[in-house]
Parts: structure tokens; sequence; C-alpha cells
């Protein structure tokens, strides 16, 4: 008997019920391996050009700022904007092999340390597992590659996004979790993230980086 099977036996038990019959357990393997998708919304629909303005347009309603750049504009873009924020040119960059394909040593006032960042990290810089246009959210995947520490820990999330990792419904994700990690399997942590941390207090006042970065700023690459 598999771990899925003891847990779900012992709920059963729990509840007071028998075994499954042979027809409802069919009914539930198939339900299960054919992951049919519910009521999708349909401003999910669209051209790759119209998923990503929508994911801009949200993005942006839920206060993160948005930049579009090229790929050789990348590590300019991340200068410029901590210099315009008045921030420090030192940021912790997740060791993530996807953004070894942008020219880092072409902004050379930008300290880079690639790692979990430490509580002086001011500045994390990240890519992203998928971006969903319907509600302007980033996908983080943890692993190796991008310890969960860095969407949390920093004061300024700057995320490295390709348009090609836009999708539509959230829905779109979980399909692209199981083609990279495949069938019945998921990273440790998926989060997501829908602009900066932030809360209202009981006067229904905006705090930003209640619990999390106070400022997030996203960087939409063409590719």
């Amino acid at each position: 008997m598999s771990a899925r099977e003891q847990m779900l036996g012992a709920i059963r038990r729990s509840l007071r019920r028998g075994e499954l019959p042979a027809v409802s357990r069919a009914v539930v393997d198939a339900r299960l391996r054919e992951h049919p998708v519910n009521i999708v919304p349909r401003r999910t629909e669209g051209s790759d050009a119209d998923r990503v303005a929508q994911f801009e347009h949200w993005a942006a309603f839920h206060h993160a700022s948005v930049a579009r750049v090229d790929v050789a504009g990348v590590p300019g873009a991340v200068a410029d904007y901590l210099k315009t924020n008045n921030l420090p040119a030192r940021v912790a960059m997740a060791p993530d092999p996807d953004l070894d394909r942008y020219d880092w040593p072409s902004a050379p006032m930008l300290e880079i340390r690639r790692g979990k960042p430490v509580d002086a990290d001011p500045v994390a810089v990240t890519g992203a597992f998928a971006g969903i246009a319907e509600t302007g959210t980033l996908v983080f995947a943890s692993g190796p590659d991008h310890p969960t520490s860095l969407n949390l820990l920093p004061e300024t999330h700057v995320v490295v996004l390709r348009e090609a990792d836009v999708v539509g419904p959230i829905e779109d994700v979980f399909v692209r979790l199981r083609a990279r990690y495949g069938e019945g399997r998921m990273p440790r942590t998926v989060n997501t993230v829908t602009g900066p941390s932030r809360t209202g207090d009981i006067e229904q006042q905006l705090e930003l980086g209640a619990h999390g970065p106070r400022r997030m700023h996203i960087l939409l690459v063409r590719d």
C-alpha cells in the first residue's frame, strides 16, 4: 500500500466509511489522470501580445511596476531601476541558469551575489516560472536554483519574466508544472505572488511591505 492509499484509508476510517466501490474508484482515477478544466474566464483568451498586455495591466493595478525590455537591456534596466529609486546597486540573485543568458558584466556598477539572501540584502533579482495574465500574478517554483527566501526577505524584488512565460489563466500554470516536473510530481513550494506585500489596517489604509517585499519591479523580456 502506498503512502497515498494509507492516508486516504485513514481519512475514510475516521469518517466511518468503507472502501470505495470499484466503479467510484475508476471515476476518481480517471479524473485525476485526465485533469479536466472547469470554467475559464473569457478575458484570458487572445493572442500572445494580448496576454502580455493584460498581465502588465493587472500587475500595475496591484502596485507592481513593469518595464518592457529586450534581452540585451536587462542588466541596464536593473541598474537603472535601483538608481532611480535611490537603492544600493547590490543584489542577491537566484542561482538560476536561465538568468545566465543576460550580460550582467555590461552593468559594471551592479554588485551581484548569487545564492540565498541574508538580512543585509536590500534587493533580490530572480526569474519566475510563469506570469498569469488573468490577475497579474507571478508564479515561483522553489528549488536549488530559486530559494524561496528570495521572494520574501529583501525589501525590493526585481523579477525577470520572459514574455513567452506569460500564460492566460492559472490552469495553464499546472499544465506547465506537469510538463516540467512530471505527472504526479511538484516542486516543494509553488508561490503565487500578486504585487508587493501589502495589508490594510483597521482604517483600510494600505500598507506595503507588511510581510514581504515593499517594492516589486517586473522586467518583461521580449524574446
